[in-house]
């Protein structure tokens, strides 16, 4: 292994360790390994650098030993807090969020505006950049005073190129949204999907809270998943894993928005499932009226969301078996249907290889409309950590 790769493989390594210990609890470097998939050895050299750099510090307190055991109490970690606020960004295919946090994650100005994402990405990304700013002002900074802002995009990103690649967002084809964005304010941008920001969200400050392996499901507008693995975001070989809706379920199905015909998302969108109600319900009805409907336990809303859970649940349980995760945690606007979990819960009993299955647990997330803005604060964070 070349130099190159040996500082680039460290530089990977040491993001890994700041980006659990960014607004969680405190951990041990026993904790840290564990989570991680590093060697203890590897862990505690790292550890030694971020100190060393005044990144991470030893905290008050000790933790257990690992696994109850009766050895001397291990020191805990935790980053070092600086002054200093970022930005968060969700952009979703109808809606744009901006939350303004301090380096703990903790929110002090959001706005939300109600607008058509996917056919003007160079207009949104204009309208992103003056909401950043004055939210800025209403948190009182100039936005030039922000120290980075975290950006989720609702499709997958190149991981080489970080493009907008695929035909999702016909009007984002070929932009870097980082980039853009850095353009437009001056300051550092991380971006990612808003399936893996939704992920890091849940996994830091929600339902998948400590949890080493789980998978987060949005599902929505579209559906996508972050995977969690080790206790580690993974985003696969180009940055596409966890594209959950696009794979292939129906052999004669309608064709999907990112090209292929017979994706699952074709079959549990928000819109297919209102297409397929309308029908008895009027062609006024919309995700809120049905969402009502649901909780007033009504038959035929009932029926379909619990076919799209059983649908969904059904491509989850190839997953479950292939990388055994401890939990799944469903959000967006239609996972927050209790119906739509309880099908999941019903195919992946049903369809996952009997210990996988026995050992998930289906939650709701716990963040709702707002994951993926906390989640993208979470990454701006993690990206300042990653740099001090």
């Amino acid at each position: 292994m070349t130099g190159r790769s040996l500082e680039a493989l460290r530089m990977a390594n040491q993001r890994a360790v700041t980006s659990l210990l960014s607004l969680g609890d405190p951990l041990s470097r026993a904790e840290l390994a564990r989570r991680t998939g590093l060697s203890s050895t590897t862990v505690s050299s790292l550890v030694a650098q971020l100190m060393g750099g005044g990144v991470v510090e030893e905290c008050e307190g000790v933790g257990l030993p690992y696994k109850g055991g009766s050895g001397r109490p291990p020191r805990l970690l935790r980053l070092t807090t600086r002054p200093g606020l970022v930005a968060g960004v969700d952009a979703g295919h109808h809606h744009v969020r901006v939350a303004i946090a301090d380096r703990a994650a903790n929110i002090l100005v959001e706005h939300v505006a109600e607008v058509d994402v996917d056919p003007e990405g160079q207009r949104t990304l204009d309208l992103v950049a003056d909401m950043v700013a004055r939210a800025a002002l209403e948190a009182d900074v100039r936005v030039e005073q922000l120290l980075g802002i975290g950006m989720c995009v609702p499709s997958p990103l190149n991981r080489a190129s970080h493009r907008v690649s695929s035909g999702i967002l016909p009007g984002w084809r070929g932009l870097v949204p980082a980039e853009e964005l850095q353009r437009r304010t001056g300051l550092p941008v991380i971006a990612d999907n808003d399936a893996n920001v939704g992920a890091i969200a849940e996994h830091q400050h929600g339902a998948a809270r400590g949890a080493a392996d789980a998978i987060y499901v949005k599902a929505a507008s579209g559906l996508g998943a972050g995977l969690i693995l080790g206790g580690r975001l993974h985003r696969g070989a180009t940055g596409i894993a966890g594209e959950l809706g696009h794979v292939h379920v129906r052999e004669d199905g309608r064709v999907c928005r990112c090209g292929s015909r017979g994706c699952l998302e074709t079959e549990v969108s928000a819109q297919h499932l209102l297409t397929i109600l309308r029908h008895a319900y009027g062609d006024d009805l919309d995700v809120a009226t049905m969402m009502s409907l649901e909780a007033e336990e009504d038959p035929g809303v009932c029926r379909v969301l619990g076919d799209a859970g059983r649908t969904i649940g059904r491509a989850l349980a190839d997953l479950c078996t292939a990388l055994n995760p401890s939990t799944i945690v469903v959000g967006g606007s239609i996972g927050a249907s209790p119906v739509v979990r309880d099908g999941i819960r019903s195919a992946l009993d049903r369809h996952a290889h009997p210990d996988s299955a026995s050992a998930v647990c289906v939650v709701p997330g716990q963040l709702g409309a707002r994951a993926e803005v906390v989640g993208a604060v979470t990454l701006a964070i993690a990206g300042l950590a990653a740099a001090d």
